[in-house]
């Protein structure tokens, strides 16, 4: 038998071992956690696409959040679900305070001003074309958007929301954002920029809990080609010296190769969006014993983790924070 001076099996022969050589680590302080508020009282909704997720009502999405607070959960993105009869093709409704969505920002950092905010900067939940952008004709209208993206992240911050996070894909937002944030004092509101958000097949399950597919076309001609991933790394250029804080890809499992592409190539905090979609096939396999869930969930999680995501946006916050404290 050959003499093998190389063994890697002996970093691999005890838990305690490979414990000590772990290159990567999974922790709560990387999650956020996306919620979903809806209009009524007492009203919790499961979403049939998303086993185990649901839409609230803000008296019951405050006990939500107190039980996530409970489990060491502190970081949410909340997102509303408007009924179609306050939307219109500006979304004004964004920018209402008396409104399901800043009501709800306000309500949860009064009863836990411990916790983190990232709030979802887009027209698509307030318009009535399903877009993240004014739409004339049939195109998407980049820079009268940005006004409305503007005054929508303003009124957000007003509210409480501790990083305000542009999911649109116009060209220009961050910087638009950033000055008007600064402009009225909130130079300590952060910015998570949607950097590179593909047109991806993932998010159907999410549009299901907003009811906010779009209603004609597709978002193609501002969500990115799911072919491309050098030009990631032009979207993070601009988000970078537009003043964005932390840059993030989504959809997150089937780009892993676009997160370390920015991991290699910036040095802000790159978030990674575990989307619906991702979660839904792991939850449909797992209720048909096809998977172990809690097995696939860990891997998952930690794969962006490997790929260089110091951030997670992920549906399995809650479940991963149960099995931390078992």
């Amino acid at each position: 038998m050959n003499h093998l001076t190389r063994r890697p099996r002996r970093n691999r022969k005890s838990d305690v071992i490979r414990n000590l050589v772990q290159e990567n680590h999974l922790t709560l302080h990387d999650l956020i956690f996306p919620i979903f508020v809806t209009e009524g009282q007492n009203v919790q909704q499961a979403i049939p696409s998303m086993p185990g997720i649901s839409r609230f009502s803000l008296d019951r999405l405050v006990d939500e959040v107190g039980e996530c607070v409970e489990l060491g959960i502190k970081a949410f993105a909340p997102f509303p679900n408007i009924s179609e009869d306050k939307k219109d093709r500006f979304a004004q409704e964004s920018k209402n305070p008396d409104g399901l969505f800043l009501k709800t920002i306000s309500e949860l950092k009064r009863q836990f001003p411990g916790i983190v905010l990232a709030t979802d900067v887009a027209m698509d939940p307030y318009s009535t074309d399903g877009h993240d952008g004014i739409v004339d004709n049939g195109e998407i209208i980049n820079d009268a958007s940005l006004e409305v993206l503007g005054q929508m992240a303003l009124a957000q911050a007003q509210a409480g929301a501790d990083i305000v996070a542009p999911s649109d894909m116009m060209d220009g937002r961050v910087a638009h954002i950033r000055q008007l944030l600064d402009k009225h004092a909130f130079y300590n509101v952060a910015i998570m920029s949607y950097t590179a958000k593909y047109a991806s097949g993932f998010y159907g399950p999410f549009r299901d809990a907003l009811e906010s597919a779009p209603k004609h076309g597709d978002k193609k001609t501002y969500q990115m080609n799911p072919a491309n991933s050098r030009e990631a790394l032009i979207e993070a250029e601009l988000d970078t010296l537009e003043g964005a804080d932390y840059l993030m890809v989504k959809p997150a499992l089937s780009y892993l190769d676009v997160i370390k592409s920015l991991r290699d190539n910036s040095n802000l905090p790159i978030a990674a969006y575990n989307v619906s979609g991702e979660y839904a096939m792991v939850k449909a396999a797992a209720q048909n014993g096809w998977l172990d869930g809690e097995k696939i969930m860990l891997e998952t999680l930690l794969s962006m983790k490997r790929a260089g995501a110091d951030i997670i946006l992920t549906y399995f916050a809650k479940e991963f924070a149960q099995y931390v404290k078992r």
